[in-house]
Formats: structure tokens, C-alpha cells, sequence
């Protein structure tokens, strides 16, 4: 995906810093300087410590299936190309409502619930979409889907019923995005993983290109 030199992108990734929210008990975002230039290194050299389903970040299938694919078994592909921004704030008990307007394929789809409005502060309780909207996904060939709070599933969740109607239907997804001021239609998305080795999940920068 080429860019042009007038090419406009919207950052829709949350920031990774020491007050960015994580799951409870999950492991926080850290960075820290080994070597400091202010201590008469030649150079500075950080390191960071963090979950990698801390803000915006991919599930891969290895996250909620024993034998699922792992990050770095994800093709690269699913997460750049053609993605529809879909507001369903004011259907929130019917997503598919804001459906009717996407064509009849569909290879990405990002929803904005407002439901994550402040990144350092973890929601107590977030929407979620109904088993409903994965089957319209799988009818109309969605490859990838994008929520802009922490996880598909209720947050007490044990069983992940969406986590696992998204992996049997193929659809890769994406917790954590930022949406707000961000108009619903069509754009490109450019949202590559880190090439992490056997993990179950990554961070993403997540880029947005209105077609």
C-alpha cells in the first residue's frame, strides 16, 4: 500500500505509557533506561515490560484456543487493506442496525461503541455485540474486526462465546482501538503485529486512511 505525498492518516492506536489502563492483574506498561546519556552513557537504551493485550492489540486464535495460531501464523495481509468504520452508539442492543449500509463484501470492519472513553482508567463494563452480528461477519466475508474497547466478550467473561463464534468463522481480532472523532465509511486500514514469535497476542499501530 503505496503512500501518496498528500496522503492524510488517523492514528486510531491508544498510547503505551505508565498510565495506560490493563486488564487487572495483567502485567502494566513499563519503560525504563539500562544505559542514560545523563549518567555518561554514549547512548540511551530502554527496555519495556508489558501485556501484549494492553491498548490497541491483536487476539490471536492462540489466545482463547489451545491449539489456535499463534501471532506470527497470522498472514500479514488481514490486517491491511479496505476497512469500514461502523457506528452503533445509537443501536447498541442491535448492531447489526448499523450494518445495512456496508456492501455485500466486507473485509474489515471496525466498530465504535464509546464504550472505552478514557484509556487510563479500565471501564467496569463495556458493550458487547450479539452472537447475531458474527454470522452477518461470516455471510459477508469479513476478515477482520476492530472494537474500541478491551474485549469482545463481557468483561467477567469465562466462556468468550464471541472470542469463539469470531475463531471458528475465521475473523481475526482487534481490541483497544481509538474511534472517537473518527467519521463512520470507508477507508484503508494499516494495522500490522509485531512479528512476535509463539505469542498470543501484539500491540498494533493502528492507521487510518479515508478512500
Amino acid at each position: 500500500m503505496a503512500l501518496s505525498p498528500d496522503s492524510t492518516w488517523i492514528d486510531i492506536s491508544r498510547p503505551l505509557q505508565a498510565d495506560t489502563a490493563c486488564w487487572p492483574g495483567d502485567v502494566p506498561f513499563a519503560f525504563q533506561l539500562g544505559w542514560k546519556m545523563s549518567d555518561g552513557a554514549s547512548v540511551n537504551v530502554g527496555s519495556i515490560t508489558t501485556s501484549v493485550h494492553t491498548a490497541t492489540h491483536c487476539d490471536a486464535p492462540f489466545h482463547y484456543q489451545a491449539q489456535g495460531k499463534t501471532v506470527d501464523q497470522l498472514p500479514l495481509e488481514i490486517f491491511l487493506g479496505p476497512a469500514w468504520v461502523v457506528d452503533v452508539r445509537g443501536c447498541l442492543q442491535d448492531w447489526c442496525q448499523a450494518l445495512k449500509q456496508l456492501p455485500a463484501k466486507v473485509e474489515r470492519v471496525l466498530f465504535h461503541t464509546g464504550g472505552w472513553p478514557e484509556t487510563s482508567h479500565f471501564p467496569q463494563q463495556i458493550p458487547v455485540m450479539q452472537l447475531g452480528v458474527v454470522d452477518w461477519m461470516k455471510q459477508h466475508e469479513v476478515l477482520l474486526a476492530g472494537f474500541d474497547v478491551p474485549s469482545v466478550d463481557q468483561l467477567d467473561s469465562k466462556e468468550l462465546p464471541i472470542h469463539h463464534a469470531m475463531g471458528q468463522a475465521g475473523i481475526t481480532i482487534v481490541e483497544g482501538l481509538w474511534l472517537n472523532d473518527v467519521p463512520a465509511g470507508e477507508y484503508r486500514l494499516f494495522a500490522a503485529p509485531l512479528k512476535l514469535i509463539g505469542t498470543d497476542g501484539s500491540p498494533l499501530r493502528a492507521l487510518l486512511q479515508k478512500m
